[in-house]
């Protein structure tokens, strides 16, 4: 899941936490999330990997995206989030015949 937004209404304890966090580079995909922003706090970049059952479907996966963007407790509006399903991705292995 990759969500996108911007920061909303930022405390300064907010702010001077994630500046004091601005320079480490963490693009990962993690149960918990990671934020990749900038040090202007406008827009951030929210990553995060949710297992997944055979049943879950997008809005499940949704949900579970944003309840993990809330649990860091910063101030933001959604603008755009993306799902990926991993069980749908085929792997194409070099050099095997058809």
């Amino acid at each position: 899941m990759t969500i996108r937004g911007t920061f909303d209404g930022l405390s300064e304890a907010d702010r001077a936490g994630l500046l004091a966090d601005a320079d480490a580079f963490r693009a990962a995909f993690t149960e918990a999330g990671t934020f990749t922003y900038d040090r202007g706090l406008s827009a951030f970049t929210f990553r995060c990997q949710l297992p997944a059952g055979p049943d879950d479907g997008e809005e499940e996966a949704t949900r579970r995206a944003v309840t993990a963007l809330e649990a860091h407790g910063y101030p933001h509006r959604i603008l755009r989030v993306a799902v990926t399903d991993l069980r749908e991705i085929k792997i194409r292995r070099k050099g095997r015949a058809r």
